[in-house]
């Protein structure tokens, strides 16, 4: 499986570095946390994680501002980075990792089930944008892979 591959990759980067990770997850509802802390080592550096399902949590556990949430929608670059921002600041991380977006069946507001939103907040800043064609197991595990393995990338090319 990529992802376990590239979680090794991202556990073993991130403790040669004594660097640290949180997770705000409201699509991957807490599979992006799974996913990380399946590598041995991981409690070295994976501090902790919240899942925002609901728009209230992103506004009262995270601190997401719910005019984001209004101008953009919850499923946006603006509300995913507010995310990430917010699960480096509560948990004191180097690094954020956020996942946003409509697993489906259905549409959300007008927007397309299969959609996503990735943010990665930290030394480098890096926010993806997927549309997924698939059910909604293979969208929520779609969306874990490419945060997993895009994080793996950014930490490859950062030099120390």
């Amino acid at each position: 499986m990529p992802t376990r591959g590239h979680a090794n990759t991202v556990v073993a980067y991130l403790v040669d570095r004594g660097e640290t990770v949180a997770v705000a997850e409201s699509l991957t509802a807490g599979g992006l946390g799974h996913a990380l802390t399946f590598t041995p080592g991981a409690s070295e550096v994976f501090l902790g994680g919240i899942i925002a399902y609901t728009n209230e949590v992103k506004v009262n556990i995270l601190g997401v501002d719910s005019a984001l949430i209004d101008q953009y929608s919850v499923v946006s670059e603006e509300v995913a980075n507010a995310m990430a921002d917010a699960a480096r600041e509560k948990f004191g991380t180097t690094w954020g990792i956020a996942t946003t977006g409509i697993a489906g069946p259905g549409d959300y507001q007008g927007i397309p089930a299969g959609t996503v939103w990735i943010s990665i907040r930290g030394p480098i800043n890096q926010t993806l944008q997927l549309q997924l064609d698939s059910d909604r197991e293979a969208v929520r595990s779609g969306a874990i892979s490419s945060a997993i393995g895009t994080f793996a990338r950014i930490l490859s090319y950062r030099t120390t």
